[in-house]
């Protein structure tokens, strides 16, 4: 693994939405696809890999939230995500519901 790969895993956390909105409220938030790693995806965001990550938005694998996504989470606050922060950005992927 990448050593910053290994600090960025340092950085990966779950987090309730209710702890995402002043993130969300900055537009900071980026949603990314269930089939990604998030880690892969906060590695190439701060390598500056930019044909991954336009692929990936060209893809719609990575994209700020629908008006749709706020509105739900909004609704219920506890929602769980995984989230990683690659300074501006938080990177999320919503959790499964068991």
């Amino acid at each position: 693994m990448s050593d910053l790969k290994e600090t960025l895993k340092q950085n990966l956390d779950e987090a309730e939405w209710d702890w995402l909105v002043p993130h969300a409220q900055k537009d900071t938030i980026i949603v990314v696809a269930d089939g990604l790693d998030l880690l892969d995806v906060g590695e190439a965001i701060a390598s500056d890999n930019i044909p991954t990550v336009q692929n990936w938005i060209d893809e719609q694998l990575l994209a700020k939230p629908s008006p749709e996504q706020l509105g739900e989470w909004n609704s219920d606050r506890t929602k769980r995500f995984n989230a990683l922060i690659v300074e501006p950005y938080v990177l999320v992927q919503e959790k499964a519901v068991l």
